[in-house]
């Protein structure tokens, strides 16, 4: 079984100084500022309410993350949903095509009628975005609420946000389109993106804390 990445080797290969840019495709992803995160997992109990996950599979989680050594520290909290890559591991992974990007919004989507649960996307993912469903025997994982976020017809957004953002105590986090996250240059503060050098071309978006 895979190690996420973020476990094996820090944070700096998730917050690594490495520009948000993506050309002109359009790509629906999520924005966290990590100076406002409190830890207090709001988004992800919000998001099992939603997403009616069980015990054990969650399509939010927040890791812990400690820098440096003392008395000079870093500490700060980073959300773990589904990166929607440019280029899904999981994907490629899959031996029965399953997972599938969308190419109207660029959500990762998961069939889970094809799905037969062997959990290959579940190592190749260097982000431990995909949960296994022990119950459905199936794979699950973030879709940034599709259901809701997404006309059914025409795959563009319908409006809606995600539970996650709705729910976020330090108002935190934004959705929308790529493109318009890295050009607003909300506060003037870098935005960086998210494992880089995994090569999948994760699409969520950080922007350090104490920048």
């Amino acid at each position: 079984m895979s190690v996420p990445i973020y476990k094996e080797t820090g944070i700096d290969n998730i917050l690594p100084n490495a520009p948000a840019t993506y050309g002109d495709k359009f790509q629906l992803t999520l924005w966290m500022d990590l100076e406002y995160c409190t830890g207090c997992r709001a988004c992800t109990i919000n998001c099992k309410s939603e997403n009616n996950t069980p015990i054990g599979v969650d399509y939010n989680r927040v890791i812990y993350v400690e820098q440096g050594s003392y008395p000079d520290t870093k500490r700060y909290f980073v959300p773990m949903p589904c990166m929607h890559c440019g280029k899904p591991p999981c994907l490629a992974a899959c031996p029965v095509g399953a997972i599938s990007k969308n190419e109207v919004n660029g959500i990762v989507e998961y069939d889970t009628d094809k799905c037969i649960g062997c959990r290959y996307c579940t190592w190749a993912c260097p982000f431990g975005a995909p949960q296994f469903n022990a119950d459905k025997r199936v794979t699950q994982k973030c879709t940034l609420c599709s259901h809701k976020t997404i006309d059914a017809e025409t795959g563009q957004p319908s409006g809606e946000r995600p539970a996650c953002v709705d729910t976020c105590v330090g108002r935190m986090r934004w959705f929308g389109d790529n493109n318009w996250l890295t050009q607003s240059k909300r506060k003037g503060r870098a935005l960086r993106v998210g494992g880089t050098q995994t090569g999948a071309q994760p699409s969520v978006l950080y922007t350090d804390p104490g920048t």
